[in-house]
Protein backbone atom coordinates (compact mmCIF):
# COMPACT_ATOMS: atom_id res chain seq x y z
CA UNK A 1 0.00 0.00 0.00
CA UNK A 2 1.24 3.45 -0.87
CA UNK A 3 0.79 6.29 1.59
CA UNK A 4 2.25 9.67 2.37
CA UNK A 5 3.40 12.59 0.28
CA UNK A 6 6.89 13.11 -1.09
CA UNK A 7 8.29 16.17 -2.85
CA UNK A 8 10.21 15.15 -5.99
CA UNK A 9 12.00 17.14 -8.67
CA UNK A 10 11.58 16.51 -12.38
CA UNK A 11 14.81 16.74 -14.33
CA UNK A 12 15.17 18.51 -17.69
CA UNK A 13 14.14 15.35 -19.56
CA UNK A 14 10.93 14.86 -17.55
CA UNK A 15 12.25 12.07 -15.33
CA UNK A 16 11.49 11.66 -11.66
CA UNK A 17 13.20 9.45 -9.12
CA UNK A 18 10.90 7.04 -7.31
CA UNK A 19 11.66 7.08 -3.56
CA UNK A 20 13.81 4.13 -2.56
CA UNK A 21 11.18 2.74 -0.16
CA UNK A 22 8.76 2.18 -3.07
CA UNK A 23 11.09 0.85 -5.74
CA UNK A 24 10.81 -2.86 -4.91
CA UNK A 25 7.02 -2.75 -5.22
CA UNK A 26 7.30 -1.06 -8.61
CA UNK A 27 10.08 -3.10 -10.24
CA UNK A 28 7.67 -5.08 -12.40
CA UNK A 29 6.64 -1.90 -14.20
CA UNK A 30 4.35 1.08 -13.92
CA UNK A 31 1.56 2.64 -15.92
CA UNK A 32 0.91 6.36 -15.86
CA UNK A 33 -2.35 7.92 -17.06
CA UNK A 34 -4.51 10.97 -16.47
CA UNK A 35 -6.99 11.45 -13.66
CA UNK A 36 -10.52 11.87 -14.98
CA UNK A 37 -11.53 14.45 -12.40
CA UNK A 38 -8.48 16.52 -11.47
CA UNK A 39 -5.31 17.91 -13.02
CA UNK A 40 -3.01 15.21 -11.77
CA UNK A 41 -1.62 11.93 -13.07
CA UNK A 42 -2.18 8.44 -11.75
CA UNK A 43 0.79 6.11 -11.44
CA UNK A 44 -0.10 2.44 -11.02
CA UNK A 45 2.05 -0.63 -10.44
CA UNK A 46 1.54 -2.82 -13.52
CA UNK A 47 -0.35 -5.47 -11.51
CA UNK A 48 -2.86 -2.85 -10.27
CA UNK A 49 -3.21 -1.34 -13.74
CA UNK A 50 -4.12 -4.75 -15.16
CA UNK A 51 -7.09 -4.83 -12.75
CA UNK A 52 -8.17 -1.41 -14.06
CA UNK A 53 -7.85 -2.65 -17.64
CA UNK A 54 -10.08 -5.63 -16.85
CA UNK A 55 -12.72 -3.28 -15.45
CA UNK A 56 -12.44 -1.01 -18.49
CA UNK A 57 -12.76 -3.97 -20.85
CA UNK A 58 -16.32 -4.68 -19.70
CA UNK A 59 -17.46 -1.15 -20.55
CA UNK A 60 -19.41 -0.83 -23.76
CA UNK A 61 -17.72 0.83 -26.72
CA UNK A 62 -21.25 1.59 -27.95
CA UNK A 63 -22.13 3.74 -24.93
CA UNK A 64 -20.69 7.25 -25.49
CA UNK A 65 -19.84 7.91 -21.84
CA UNK A 66 -18.23 4.52 -21.27
CA UNK A 67 -16.28 4.89 -24.51
CA UNK A 68 -15.01 8.32 -23.40
CA UNK A 69 -13.75 6.86 -20.14
CA UNK A 70 -11.95 4.08 -22.03
CA UNK A 71 -10.53 6.59 -24.50
CA UNK A 72 -9.24 8.93 -21.81
CA UNK A 73 -7.74 6.37 -19.45
CA UNK A 74 -6.42 3.88 -22.00
CA UNK A 75 -5.52 6.46 -24.61
CA UNK A 76 -3.30 8.34 -22.17
CA UNK A 77 -1.87 5.24 -20.48
CA UNK A 78 1.87 4.91 -20.82
CA UNK A 79 4.05 2.11 -19.53
CA UNK A 80 7.03 3.39 -17.57
CA UNK A 81 10.11 1.39 -16.69
CA UNK A 82 12.49 2.39 -13.93
CA UNK A 83 16.08 2.83 -14.96
CA UNK A 84 19.04 1.72 -12.80
CA UNK A 85 18.82 4.98 -10.85
CA UNK A 86 15.14 4.39 -9.98
CA UNK A 87 13.90 7.07 -12.37
CA UNK A 88 10.92 6.97 -14.70
CA UNK A 89 10.23 9.19 -17.68
CA UNK A 90 6.86 10.95 -17.60
CA UNK A 91 5.85 11.60 -21.22
CA UNK A 92 5.57 15.25 -22.26
CA UNK A 93 1.85 14.95 -23.09
CA UNK A 94 1.10 13.72 -19.57
CA UNK A 95 3.31 16.39 -17.98
CA UNK A 96 1.44 19.03 -19.96
CA UNK A 97 -1.96 17.63 -18.97
CA UNK A 98 -1.10 17.81 -15.25
CA UNK A 99 0.85 21.08 -15.65
CA UNK A 100 3.86 19.47 -14.00
CA UNK A 101 6.80 21.79 -13.47
CA UNK A 102 10.09 21.27 -11.70
CA UNK A 103 8.71 20.36 -8.27
CA UNK A 104 5.99 17.73 -8.04
CA UNK A 105 4.24 15.84 -5.28
CA UNK A 106 4.08 12.05 -5.24
CA UNK A 107 0.99 11.20 -3.19
CA UNK A 108 0.31 7.64 -2.02
CA UNK A 109 -3.28 6.49 -2.57
CA UNK A 110 -3.27 2.86 -1.39
CA UNK A 111 -2.90 1.00 -4.72
CA UNK A 112 -1.49 3.89 -6.77
CA UNK A 113 0.18 7.27 -6.63
CA UNK A 114 -1.06 10.65 -7.73
CA UNK A 115 1.45 13.02 -9.34
CA UNK A 116 0.68 16.69 -8.77
CA UNK A 117 2.36 19.96 -9.58
CA UNK A 118 3.41 21.26 -6.16
CA UNK A 119 1.42 24.51 -6.39
CA UNK A 120 -1.70 22.73 -7.62
CA UNK A 121 -1.35 20.13 -4.85
CA UNK A 122 -1.43 22.77 -2.10
CA UNK A 123 -4.40 24.48 -3.76
CA UNK A 124 -6.23 21.15 -3.88
CA UNK A 125 -5.52 20.50 -0.20
CA UNK A 126 -6.99 23.90 0.69
CA UNK A 127 -10.13 23.08 -1.32
CA UNK A 128 -10.39 19.62 0.23
CA UNK A 129 -10.15 21.04 3.76
CA UNK A 130 -13.02 23.41 3.04
CA UNK A 131 -15.24 20.71 1.57
CA UNK A 132 -14.66 17.94 4.10
CA UNK A 133 -16.71 19.48 6.97
CA UNK A 134 -19.73 19.88 4.68
CA UNK A 135 -19.54 16.23 3.64
CA UNK A 136 -18.86 14.76 7.08
CA UNK A 137 -22.50 14.20 7.96
CA UNK A 138 -23.08 12.28 4.74
CA UNK A 139 -19.97 10.22 5.34
CA UNK A 140 -20.41 9.74 9.08
CA UNK A 141 -21.84 6.23 8.76
CA UNK A 142 -18.94 5.07 6.62
CA UNK A 143 -16.41 6.73 8.91
CA UNK A 144 -17.86 5.41 12.20
CA UNK A 145 -15.86 2.22 11.93
CA UNK A 146 -12.63 4.05 11.19
CA UNK A 147 -10.44 5.32 13.98
CA UNK A 148 -9.73 8.75 12.52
Amino acid sequence: MFRGTTTINLDNKGRLAIPTRHRDALMSGLVCTIDLYQSCLLLYPLSEWEIIEQKLSVLSSMDPIERRIQRLLLGHACECQMDNAGRILVPATLRQHAKLNKTIMLVGQLNKFELWDETMWYQQIEEDLLIVPADMERLSDKLKNLAI
